[in-house]
């Protein structure tokens, strides 16, 4: 799509009705999410993250398939986005031209190459948002400056994690300099769609990667780890899988619904002289907790050595 005409900040032809007053950024917003104004998102990048996003935006019918376009240079990753009924370009620009509300979803490395070449067709309307792991709000509004791109772009940074596939979900967000309140609204309403978000100082998005973004891999790692074993003690492979995740979705949900401390729960769940305390007593010699805590720790350095802090 390469036609100009006068645009939303969200997406679609403005002059709906002539004479009518034309909304403001807010306004705009806000009908967006009402149905006033068709929702129109692109993905730079199609990759997992862009697709959990994407996913988890049309099952919870926040946009539809057909208004969401997603680029990538190659048909590997498009396919994906071409089952969800979604439209695919390998023209970058294509995804700015058409939608108004971007995310930039490929790798750190290849961001600053991906902005220069959409900066032609960037405009002060457009609401950007970042994906990229590690890569600092002062950091895209620098590139976006060094593109000659309006000054005042509208730059927010996600954290989002692989679970955002099934709506559930955990992410954060924080805006840059120029990015209002209605396009944190706007975001945070649409992403809540996939799951949990907040918005939070951007010191603490690096954390989160760590912690939730990472987190799904150590989560997985311990799922495993319990199933195996009862697989060594003698149940099936299958069952022991099954029954490791549903403990573990189990689990949360009730930390989630009871609002208790972690230690409270597990404390509700050993009696004296019992099999879970002998468990955790396992635990603690091999070290748990200590690297749990390391895990994180690594994963959030790891994040910041990415976005140079």
């Amino acid at each position: 799509m390469t036609g100009a005409g006068r645009r939303s900040p969200i997406g679609g032809a403005e002059g709906v009705g002539r004479g009518k007053a034309r909304p403001g950024r807010g306004e705009m917003a806000a009908a967006a999410t009402q149905g006033m104004e068709p929702l129109r998102v692109g993905f730079v990048g199609a990759g997992r993250m862009a697709e959990a996003i994407a996913q988890g935006f049309i099952r919870a019918g926040k946009v539809e398939a057909q208004h969401i376009l997603a680029s990538a240079p190659t048909d590997r990753n498009l396919c994906h986005f071409q089952a969800l009924g979604c439209r695919t370009t390998h023209c970058n620009r294509e995804v700015l031209q058409s939608c108004l509300l971007v995310f930039f979803a490929t790798k750190p490395h290849v961001l600053p190459t991906v902005l220069a070449e959409v900066a032609p067709v960037v405009t002060a309307k457009h609401i950007l948002v970042s994906v990229a792991a590690g890569v600092s709000l002062s950091t895209l509004e620098e590139l976006l400056s060094d593109q000659l791109l309006p000054p005042t772009a509208r730059v927010l940074r996600v954290s989002p994690n692989l679970p955002c596939m099934v709506q559930e979900g955990a992410m954060v967000m924080a805006r840059g300099r120029y990015a209002g309140s209605s396009e944190a609204k706007l975001l945070q309403t649409l992403l809540e769609a996939c799951g949990q978000c907040e918005e939070v100082p951007e010191a603490h998005v690096d954390i989160h990667t760590g912690l939730s973004g990472s987190g799904v891999a150590f989560v997985c790692a311990f799922s495993e780890a319990l199933a195996e074993g009862a697989i060594k003690m003698g149940m099936p492979s299958g069952l022991a899988h099954r029954i490791a995740a549903q403990t573990l979705l189990g689990t949360a949900k009730m930390l989630q619904q009871k609002g208790q401390h972690p230690a409270q729960l597990r404390t509700d769940v050993c009696t004296p002289g019992g099999t879970t305390i002998y468990g955790l007593h396992a635990l603690e010699q091999g070290g748990l907790r200590a690297a749990a805590m390391s895990a994180v720790e690594a994963a959030t350095s790891r994040a910041r050595e990415l976005s140079g802090k």
